[in-house]
Order: C-alpha cells, then structure tokens, then sequence
C-alpha cells in the first residue's frame, strides 16, 4: 500500500468522472468513488446508510462521514471522493462542525481522510463540454453504458434544441470552476495528478495505470478494469459544436 489512505478527483461536469469512477473501483483495490457531497445525492445516501437527517449538524456530519469513508473505501483500504468544484464550501462547512479551527481547506481533507492524492480532471475543448452538459440537460440522459442501454436518466426523454446562449453561459462557467480549481491547488501547495477528458477518453486503462502509480497500487491492475459507460456524443453534439463555433467567430467579427 502506498502513501495516500484517500484521493479527491476533483472535477466539473461532464470531463469523464463516472468513468475514471467505474475504473478505479473496477480494479477491486482502489476504492468505490462516488459524489458523496452532491446537494441533491446527500438525503439519497443519508436514506441509504440510515443516517437520520433530523440528528444535530455535528451528529449528522459525524454518522453522515463514517458511513461515507466505509462505503467509499469498499473493503479496499483506500477511499475515493468524487467532487465538483461548487460543492467544495459545503464540505469544508461539514468538515468544520467536527473539527473547528483547521489551518485551511487541506488540512480538514487530511484530518477527515487521511494522506490524500487530489485529481485534476478537466476537459481542454470547453465548447464541447458545454455542449454535452447542455444536451444531456435537456435530454435527460446523462450516462449510457457501453452496451448502448442508458444507465443514468435525469429525466423524462425530451429532443435537445440547440441554445447558443446557455451553450455560452456554460463555457464560461465551466472555465471558472477549472480556473477556481487551480487557484484552490496554488493556494494549497498541493501538485495534483491532471487527468483530461481528451486522454482518458482515447486511452482509459494507460490513464488508470498512472493514477495507480501515484497512489502506490500495482499499475498492472488497469489491465482488469472494465469502462461502465460509452461516449454520448453523437452527430447531433457534432452539429451543435460547429455550430457554435462558427457563429462565436461571426459574432467576434462584429
């Protein structure tokens, strides 16, 4: 075993989480990552590990974070922690309610989780992030595994229509959660391993292997992970890239 007892992939949407997740859990050694702090999911887990919400803050926090650090740890000896950018001052609220008056952000992840390696996942073509968080927010349809059924719906199936406004509101956005995320990582002296959708798309298990290698797990292990999800973009995300593009250069010229 390696130095590191927990990592944080600390991400935005739609830059391969759920696949870098279903990889590293799928090697049996490395922990079972999921979004433990995301606002909608905590009464879902609360529910799921019979942790009352009615309970005090700090008694709720307490139970909420043994019950997460066991279900995230899987028998495996390492815990993983998916986590979005946004979510990141509700966990530090959380954390403080147990163990008040830490140094800074790092400090309480060390104090709950132990020595812990943080992730990088970011996505270089922003416009086609934004593109596939938009469609998959009006579609409904946000994973789809690999044998083309879906496996994660939202909501009820609804024909995506093309937003150049939101597709815009959303490349900003998403840009400042990356930028927000590497101020976060300066501010914290901490080095993480970057992860791009680009690489971990195109080459999933020689990603996998690297992560391994940093946490001291044998690398060898990528060999037996299995992708739980399939790419979603389709002709239609194409269209809708282009689309963009072309009319934000037209709009530039103006």
């Amino acid at each position: 075993m390696g130095k590191y007892k927990s990592y944080v992939i600390c991400g935005t949407p739609r830059t391969g989480s759920t696949l870098l997740c279903d990889l590293l859990a799928s090697t049996g050694v490395a922990g079972k990552p999921d979004s433990f702090f995301h606002r909608p999911s905590i009464s879902w887990w609360a529910r799921h590990w019979n942790v009352p919400e009615s309970l005090s803050a700090q008694d709720f926090n307490r139970a909420y974070l043994e019950a997460m650090l066991r279900e995230g740890d899987g028998g495996t000896g390492i815990f993983g922690l998916r986590l979005m950018r946004e979510n990141i001052d509700e966990v530090m609220a959380r954390f403080d309610t147990l163990y008040p008056n830490m140094s800074d952000d790092a400090a309480r992840f060390e104090r709950v989780l132990g020595p812990t390696l943080y992730i990088h996942l970011s996505r270089s073509d922003k416009v086609a992030q934004a593109v596939s968080l938009v469609k998959a927010s009006q579609s409904g349809l946000w994973h789809m595994a690999p044998d083309g059924t879906e496996r994660e719906r939202l909501a009820p199936p609804r024909v995506p229509v093309y937003d150049r406004d939101r597709i815009r509101q959303e490349v900003a956005e998403l840009d400042a959660y990356d930028t927000a995320w590497n101020e976060w990582f300066e501010r914290h002296s901490i080095d993480p391993v970057r992860v791009t959708y680009e690489a971990l798309s195109d080459e999933p298990k020689s990603v996998l292997a690297g992560v391994l290698a940093r946490l001291g797990l044998d690398l060898a292990l990528s060999d037996r992970a299995v992708p739980g999800v399939a790419k979603l973009a389709d002709d239609v995300s194409l269209e809708w890239i282009h689309r963009f593009r072309s009319e934000e250069d037209c709009r530039d010229l103006k």
